[in-house]
């Protein structure tokens, strides 16, 4: 009777314990659930909030001491992140402490001017804070990852990074002689105009090298990206471009002056930089486009003119003169 007595709390005891583990164990809501970290949160100021949500087994007071009893000593991170149905107690720490947050994506599309990269930036509704000026060429197009409450001047800062690793590891392959750009800097300026004349990828290292031509001999690039820049930032024109912009001396204009305009017009991207660094070897110094989205490419100046007949004739043929 004696051993009785003595086993029946201990028996107690047990049970306890087992139903709390159990509960520890258990816990969750019928739903998916997200869950938004702020930087320097803890379980304790947290808890309040997963109560709330009945996102824990019991409450808050219970789960700290099961989760002390049981769970791992680490911290929760900061983020955002997803919770699965029925997740209980164990797990829902477990995802807290090292679980991956969910990875948000802002992309810039190759040739992007800076004044749209900073407006996408303040049009991501999950990121905080104001958006810092950005130089233009400044920034790498790419995709880029971002957590639920990050500066956009962090995101920002990381495209930034990212041009200047590009042009780290392309300016020292540059094959010297075949491009006249002295600098990383100007060879950001001739790919933007690049990036600008053609969308057609296998085209880049041939329109680069007809500009890197006609920068050896002193002819003027004649690039109208470069007379619409001024006037909009990089943003689309929308309509034709003016005679008097054309005449129009603002440092960018390339039909006024021989040589680069003062500095990039867009954000372009690796494969841009690549071919003003490494253009195609050939004797072109014109191009016009050819209707199916690339150009045709002449030597001289009477050749250019029989390609520009030709392709007013298309306009013509298509109803667009």
């Amino acid at each position: 009777m004696k051993r009785l007595l003595v086993a029946l709390p201990i028996l107690g005891l047990i049970a306890a314990a087992a139903a709390f583990l159990l509960l520890w164990q258990g816990g969750g809501t019928s739903k998916a659930e997200t869950v938004t970290v702020t930087e320097g949160a803890t379980l304790t100021s947290l808890c309040p909030e997963l109560e709330h949500r009945s996102l824990i087994p019991g409450n808050c007071t219970t789960y700290r001491l099961a989760a002390r009893l049981f769970g791992s000593p680490d911290g929760i991170q900061a983020g955002e992140f997803k919770i699965p149905a029925s997740t209980g107690g164990a797990q829902l720490l477990d995802i807290l402490q090292h679980g991956q947050p969910v990875q948000r994506l802002v992309t810039v599309p190759e040739g992007m001017p800076s004044i749209l990269v900073a407006e996408k930036l303040a049009a991501v509704a999950f990121l905080s804070g104001p958006v810092p000026e950005i130089a233009e060429g400044s920034v790498l197009p790419d995709s880029y990852s971002f957590a639920r409450g990050e500066p956009r001047a962090a995101v920002a800062a990381r495209m930034k990074a990212a041009m200047n690793r590009t042009l780290a590891e392309l300016w020292p392959k540059r094959k010297v002689g075949t491009c006249p750009v002295s600098t990383p800097q100007e060879a950001v300026t001739l790919a933007s105009i690049v990036e600008k004349e053609t969308g057609k990828p296998a085209e880049r290292r041939a329109v680069a090298g007809v500009y890197c031509n006609r920068l050896k001999i002193g002819m003027k690039l004649d690039a109208d990206p470069t007379v619409i820049y001024p006037v909009t930032k990089g943003k689309p024109l929308g309509r034709r471009i003016l005679r008097s912009e054309l005449n129009a001396d603002t440092g960018y204009n390339t039909y006024r002056r021989a040589g680069l305009p003062l500095g990039p017009i867009a954000n372009p991207g690796r494969a841009s930089i690549a071919a003003v660094l490494d253009p195609e070897p050939h004797q072109y110094i014109y191009f016009v486009a050819d209707g199916t989205g690339g150009h045709v490419f002449a030597r001289t100046l009477a050749e250019h003119n029989a390609n520009v007949q030709k392709w007013f004739a298309l306009r013509r043929a298509r109803g667009e003169m």
